[in-house]
């Protein structure tokens, strides 16, 4: 019934509901909506918390993280973080991803060349003819595109880097083949968050693919997707800046409202 709470079974096995379980003690404001198959719960929260391994604190408190320190970043820790793309969902569990670790201070600096050139002659444009997307404001944009600017200039700099590739061999790339490698780099970051590490989504060298893929000396057959900075972060995890589901959900057909969102 619309209004009721869902309840879960602790490790004593006591029966919670999901307002006391997110009840307690944090560090950060935040409010999500749960819906589920049987019932339409709203439950405003008091949320976030940062100590928690919970899955939906990492969720709502991984953001990108671009300021980033230059401390080493333990192997043990990066492997952790392969392994969480390794469990990833893929085509056929097929496999044919391959994550190339980078801390050769000289390749990076090669790939950060291009990835300058491509904010200044490509991205910054753009970003300079929009505003403040959806959930944000212009104070929120100038720290955002602040955090851009630092992390061009800083790139190479970043203790490690995780180039997802896909090993597509003597085949032709299609379009479905971003289901395949994005599932695993999505599952970098949340390992990285569970495990008090920043790290960011950025495709921009793609800007230019054949320069920066040959900085890398990728392989024939072999294509990049993303390259994932890891580090410890300079600033604080939290909550990401996102507009209201009823702007990008539909019911049935796309563009027809879903009335529970109101």
């Amino acid at each position: 019934m619309p209004g009721q709470v869902s309840a879960q079974i602790n490790k004593q096995g006591q029966r919670t509901t999901l307002e006391e379980k997110w009840h307690r003690p944090v560090s950060l404001l935040y409010s999500i909506s749960l819906f589920t198959d049987r019932e339409c719960c709203r439950v405003t929260t008091s949320a976030i918390d940062l100590s928690s391994n919970d899955v939906f604190d990492i969720l709502f408190s991984t953001r990108a993280i671009r300021r980033l320190k230059p401390d080493p970043v333990p192997d043990a820790l990066v492997v952790k973080i392969l392994e969480a793309a390794t469990s990833a969902p893929n085509s056929g569990n097929q496999q044919a991803w391959h994550f190339v670790v980078v801390k050769d201070v000289a390749i990076k600096q090669a790939v950060q060349i291009w990835y300058r050139k491509a904010l200044d002659e490509i991205v910054a444009p753009i970003h300079a003819a929009h505003g403040p997307p959806t959930g944000s404001n212009e104070d929120k944009y100038r720290r955002q595109l602040e955090a851009v600017e630092y992390l061009t200039e800083h790139f190479h700099e970043a203790p490690v880097w995780i180039v997802a590739c896909i090993d597509h061999g003597d085949s032709t790339p299609h379009r479905m083949d971003g289901a395949s490698i994005y599932p695993a780099v999505q599952n970098m970051l949340l390992a990285a968050r569970a495990l008090g590490l920043g790290a960011n989504l950025t495709t921009r060298h793609l800007c230019f693919e054949r320069e920066t893929e040959a900085a890398l000396q990728l392989p024939p057959g072999f294509a990049s997707y993303a390259i994932v900075p890891i580090g410890y972060p300079m600033g604080n995890f939290g909550p990401v800046g996102r507009g209201p589901l009823s702007d990008v959900v539909s019911f049935n057909l796309a563009g027809e409202p879903w009335e529970v969102l109101g």
